[in-house]
Parts: structure tokens; C-alpha cells; sequence
């Protein structure tokens, strides 16, 4: 099966540095560019990425406020975000990591260190998927499980039961058929036939007409 190539959202206010990315990473992803917070969050909302590569310094709202507002909607919190900065030290890298990224970078970026962190922090997102929907899964089977166990334990026990027609009174006090009320609490299926005993009866009671 063919794995869906991964999107990657490019945030910076210069166009030089979004080129510079966009033709490092375009050969193994597909690219969205934003120049400013604004135009990102609704990149955002038109073409959901799988990470994000956010300046911090931008004119207007800056890449940890636009990073904030990401973290802070559901529907995009676990989308990863890469800063890349021109300002290096500690004190940033805090900075950023405090408003919900997940990796830094420093300008001018170095280029096969680029495409290590995406790679590395894409597959990591592929693999949270993968477990994420076995997790599902079973979850999904547990409940199966249950409510099969469930219409089991209703056949359990002491089943109130018609001495004369055979019929099933259900816990709501209303009679079945007993092949109603079988198929309606297990995944048992019938097929119908006649016993011996039954055929001998039938056939004596059926007299052939004479002419």
C-alpha cells in the first residue's frame, strides 16, 4: 500500500528563506507556504499539514503567538511545529518549546539538518498514528467482545418458556418465537428440516385423493 506523501506548512515573512525550503524538502513532500501568523491559520484550516516550520520573528503576530493559537484549537494541537530562528540561545529555545513546539532550528539553516528533523518528526507522527489506530482497534473489538458476552449471559440461566406453544417471554414480559428470540440475543442461525418422528405423523395424516 502506498504511504500518502506527507504536507508540510512553510511559515516566514521572507520570501528567500521559504524558497530555500520549499526546494529542499518539495521532492519528498507536498508544500504549503504562509509569509505571516494570519495567512498560516488559514493555511491551516484549508489544508490540514502533518508539520509545520514556523519563523518566530514576524512582523505582526510572531511564530509563538501563532503556535499558541495552533496548540490551543483541538482539532490542530497535534500537529508538530519546527521554529526556525535567527536569534540563538537558550532563553528562545525555551521559549518556544514552552508555547508547543516540538523541535528548534537557528538561521540560516543547514539544510540536510532540515530535512533530518522533518523526516525524523514525520515518521514519528506516522508511527503515533499506526498506534493510535491499533489502539482503536481494540477498543473497537473489546466492545464487540462485550456485547457479544453480553447477549450470551442472556441465554443463560433460566429462559421462561410457553409448556404448550414453546414460546420465549423477553425481559420486557412480551412472547417470541423461540427462533426469534434466539436470533435476537445470539448470532445463531437456523436452517429447517423434519425429524422422523414428525415426517412418520405427517405422512399418515396426509390421505391422497382418489379419483
Amino acid at each position: 500500500m502506498e504511504t500518502r506523501r506527507a504536507r508540510i506548512l512553510i511559515v516566514d515573512d521572507e520570501a528567500a528563506n521559504i524558497q530555500v525550503l520549499v526546494s529542499a524538502l518539495q521532492a519528498e513532500y507536498d508544500i504549503d507556504t504562509a509569509c505571516c501568523g494570519h495567512e498560516a491559520i488559514s493555511k491551516l484550516r484549508q489544508h490540514m499539514p502533518d508539520l509545520i516550520l514556523l519563523d518566530v520573528i514576524m512582523p505582526g503576530m510572531n511564530g509563538l503567538e501563532v503556535c499558541s493559537i495552533i496548540k490551543s484549537d483541538e482539532e490542530f494541537a497535534h500537529i508538530p511545529v519546527i521554529f526556525q530562528t535567527a536569534v540563538e540561545g537558550i532563553e528562545g529555545e525555551v521559549k518556544g518549546l514552552k508555547a508547543g513546539g516540538i523541535d528548534y532550528l537557528t538561521k540560516p539553516v543547514n539544510i540536510k539538518l532540515v530535512r533530518l528533523r522533518v523526516f525524523n518528526h514525520i515518521e514519528l507522527m506516522r508511527r503515533n498514528d499506526v498506534i493510535r489506530k491499533q489502539r482503536d482497534l481494540l477498543v473497537s473489538q473489546k466492545e464487540e467482545l462485550e456485547a457479544t458476552l453480553a447477549r450470551v449471559k442472556r441465554l443463560e440461566g433460566i429462559i421462561p418458556i410457553c409448556m404448550h406453544c414453546k414460546a420465549v417471554r423477553s425481559d420486557d414480559d412480551a412472547w417470541h418465537r423461540l427462533e426469534e428470540y434466539i436470533s435476537e440475543n445470539s448470532d445463531a442461525q437456523f436452517s429447517h428440516g423434519i425429524c422422523p418422528k414428525c415426517f412418520e405423523t405427517e405422512a399418515k395424516a396426509y390421505k391422497p385423493v382418489l379419483f
